[in-house]
């Protein structure tokens, strides 16, 4: 079992940046494949981006492609969203997830194959 909590969300005006961690508990940390979501006011949560176990392999929405970058560092216990060239439509609740996969180096994308979530944290920007 892993324990997550999300950490750097703030707010920033349009064309700003921003540094999300996700810092994980427990574990076989290098054993989570992990991903990024989020979810503006009403609307459905949806995925940001994802990562393997190994950090080998990603995954992004096309509405972030070229602006976000995830990475992980296992030796931290931590992952990162790296979020640069921001605008108003991110604006969001960013969760971090984690799903146990020890020996399988797949990306997961969709919610439901998540097993562990974090609380969140807020990402405003500003026009």
């Amino acid at each position: 079992q892993v324990q997550l909590v999300e950490s750097g969300g703030g707010s920033v005006q349009a064309g700003g940046s921003l540094r999300l961690s996700c810092a994980a508990s427990g574990r076989d940390f290098s054993g989570y494949a992990l991903s990024w979501f989020r979810q503006a006011p009403g609307k459905e949560r949806s995925l940001v981006a994802a990562i393997n176990s190994g950090g080998t392999n990603t995954r992004y929405a096309d509405s972030v492609k070229g602006r976000f970058t995830v990475s992980r560092d296992n030796a931290k216990n931590t992952m990162y969203l790296q979020m640069n060239s921001l605008n108003p439509e991110d604006t969001a609740v960013y969760y971090c997830a984690a799903k146990w996969v020890l020996g399988y180096a797949a990306v997961y994308t969709t919610i439901n194959e998540y097993d562990y979530w974090g609380q969140g944290t807020q990402v405003t920007v500003s026009s």
